[in-house]
């Protein structure tokens, strides 16, 4: 009885020895640079083609409209360092941008004057945290949360006349899953990106609901 406890005792240590070892090598390189892209679906909800152009009004009518509108999707790049297996600590900086053009059109809904070259950026800068719950040789789970700064720029004004406002910024990766082969990863994250500045001042809502990413370790 004895032999078969000690035999049981030291297959759990083997296993238990074996498993640690696989998190240690998921993490034999500490340093983590992700460059991804995500999605402007709030954005591009929000800002589009006017539905209607007034058509009925006399040609000495005029109105601008914003149209033509280009969403440049999330550009992002991140920095992330691991202390252990399940968590890690780093730095993520995400850039959006719209353009539009200014289209005057008379009373009659006939063009008679454009201005392209607007846009308004959004510059998000922000410490993250993640927290990784499932492990594997090729797949990991994760969540993640950042809490910064939103800087909301472009060619419009403010109430004050300024062009740049200044926010907070919250990222929240509800569930994240990264596919790795030795120090290259590929990932796919499920969250949200919200910047305000007061609640009469949005940037984003919900912005960035899916990214994907390309990552490597050293």
């Amino acid at each position: 009885m004895k032999r078969i406890f000690f035999f049981i005792l030291l297959a759990c240590s083997v296993f238990a020895s074996a498993h640690a070892t696989t998190k240690e090598e998921r993490i034999g390189w500490r340093h983590e640079v992700r460059l991804g892209w995500g999605d402007q679906l709030f954005e591009s909800l929000i800002w589009h083609n006017p539905t209607y152009i007034v058509s009925t009004m006399p040609e000495s009518f005029t109105r601008t409209y914003a149209e033509n509108y280009h969403h440049n999707q999330h550009l992002w790049a991140e920095y992330h360092y691991h202390p252990n297996y399940w968590f890690s600590v780093g730095l993520t900086i995400d850039i959006s941008e719209v353009n539009w053009t200014d289209v005057t059109r008379n009373g009659k809904g006939a063009v008679i004057g454009t201005d392209p070259g607007h846009y308004f950026a959004n510059i998000v800068v922000m410490p993250t945290i993640r927290f990784t719950y499932l492990h594997h040789p090729y797949v990991n789970l994760y969540s993640g949360l950042g809490i910064g700064a939103g800087f909301n720029t472009g060619t419009e004004v403010n109430s004050e006349g300024q062009h740049t406002d200044v926010g907070y910024a919250v990222d929240l990766r509800v569930i994240g899953l990264s596919v790795t082969y030795k120090r290259f990863a590929f990932n796919i994250d499920a969250g949200g990106l919200y910047s305000i500045k007061d609640m009469n001042t949005i940037f984003m809502v919900s912005s960035k609901i899916i990214s994907a990413s390309i990552g490597v370790s050293f």
